[in-house]
């Protein structure tokens, strides 16, 4: 028996290297899309982003469906149309203010009702000047906290007073879109069970690291601001008040779409258009808007012409909604001319130079105020003045007032600025 050889090839480590020209294309190409989004992860595109997107979209709304039926309900805003708005926003805005105020109670910030609305006013006019439509909320937050001398506190009290907007929002939503017929009634009915399950079970997750985690810092840090927000709004001091606070101006944003409605030519029942302006007010939450322009336009038309009531329509029901929310907020430009004007008329009487600090009230340990401490050298900055103004003893005293229209008016100096 004969052998025969036989030629194996031999496997060498070298000849299995990866193609090197592959790999330097792959590693080229992942560069690029790191510098590409290092270069969109700035301040600037992520201010602009958000009106960018509005305008798109409202363009494409324009582009698509024409402008004749939006000119159309323009036409037909008159004075009674106005002054409607102008009573419903007042309406909202109190309530929004008082809800405010409440809030405000529940994290230890004095804020009586008066000079609240008027700050209102004035976020919502800005929130409709603006591109963004959150920097009337933005301005508001950081002067309220300026003026109570705790920044951080003052902006968490306006978080927490749009959060409950909000939560009343999708809750009012959730229901009128399972009950009431809709375009989206079917699709929430299987939606709703799927995303409660998957909201249990992020809760048990949660609860289950919480409860095998040691304390640290940013935990520490949560349980305050969640113990904050349980006491600003869903105390039994404040749960009640806030409640009925969003209620009611859930129900003032329904009644002004269905105001623009009419106006826009619809002559749908309430019960129909009632889960569409739902669509629209979610919609319109999406910050990604001019001025609250975009988003909501688009859904709007969307939900109109499935609903069988015309795209065109629902379109010219959603721009004349924003109109009249703009004309609700012109007292807003109002205060700002007013407290302009107040701060200007004060500089010409002081000769344009900022009074000379007097003595300063301070508390002693034990809250004996019969002393006063002469001033420090030098002028103070606006926040300590705010906290030596209204010390410890002053700032926890809270808003004796538990209606919109029992704010008490000795309650001392607003907590508000004079000025934008």
């Amino acid at each position: 028996m004969s052998v025969q050889a036989v030629d194996v090839p031999v496997l060498r480590t070298g000849t299995m290297q990866p193609d090197a020209a592959g790999a330097t294309g792959a590693a080229g190409r992942g560069h690029a899309l790191r510098a590409l989004l290092s270069r969109l992860n700035t301040p600037a595109v992520r201010t602009h982003f958000g009106t960018v997107a509005g305008a798109v979209v409202l363009g494409a709304l324009m582009w698509r469906l024409g402008t004749g039926a939006f000119l159309e309900g323009l036409r037909r805003i008159d004075t009674p149309a106005v002054l409607t708005a102008l009573g419903i926003g007042l309406v909202t805005t109190v309530f929004s203010a008082w809800r405010w105020q409440l809030v405000a109670r529940g994290l230890r910030i004095r804020l009586p009702l008066g000079p609240a609305v008027a700050d209102y006013y004035r976020s919502l006019f800005l929130n409709a000047a603006l591109p963004g439509g959150v920097l009337g909320d933005v301005h508001r937050a950081v002067r309220h906290g300026q003026s109570a001398g705790d920044i951080g506190r003052g902006v968490r009290a306006v978080v927490l007073e749009r959060t409950a907007g909000q939560i009343a929002l999708v809750v009012a939503g959730v229901v009128v879109l399972l009950t009431l017929p809709s375009p989206v009634r079917d699709e929430a009915r299987h939606l709703v069970p799927l995303l409660a399950l998957a909201a249990l079970g992020a809760f048990a997750v949660v609860l289950a690291l919480r409860m095998n985690r040691a304390p640290s810092r940013r935990g520490r840090a949560l349980r305050r601001v969640l113990g904050e927000a349980r006491e600003g709004l869903l105390s039994r001091r404040n749960g009640p008040g806030v409640a009925l606070s969003s209620l009611v101006v859930l129900t003032g944003h329904v009644a002004m779409f269905v105001v623009a409605a009419r106006l826009a030519g619809s002559a749908a029942p309430v019960p129909v258009l009632l889960p569409l302006a739902v669509l629209a007010l979610l919609a319109m939450g999406l910050p990604l808007n001019i001025g609250g322009f975009g988003p909501r336009e688009g859904a709007t038309a969307w939900a109109f012409g499935a609903a069988g009531l015309g795209a065109s329509t629902g379109l010219a029901t959603a721009m004349v909604y924003g109109v009249l929310c703009f004309v609700a907020s012109l007292p807003g430009a109002l205060v700002l001319v007013a407290r302009r004007r107040g701060r200007t008329d004060a500089g010409s009487r002081t000769g344009g130079t900022a009074p000379e600090p007097g003595p300063v009230l301070r508390a002693a340990p034990g809250g004996d105020r019969s002393a006063y401490a002469p001033p420090l050298s030098g002028s103070l900055p606006s926040g300590d003045v705010s906290s030596e103004k209204y010390g410890a003893k002053e700032s926890v005293r809270l808003s004796s007032s538990s209606f919109p229209f029992s704010a008490d008016p000795r309650e001392g100096r607003p907590m508000t600025p004079d000025s934008v």
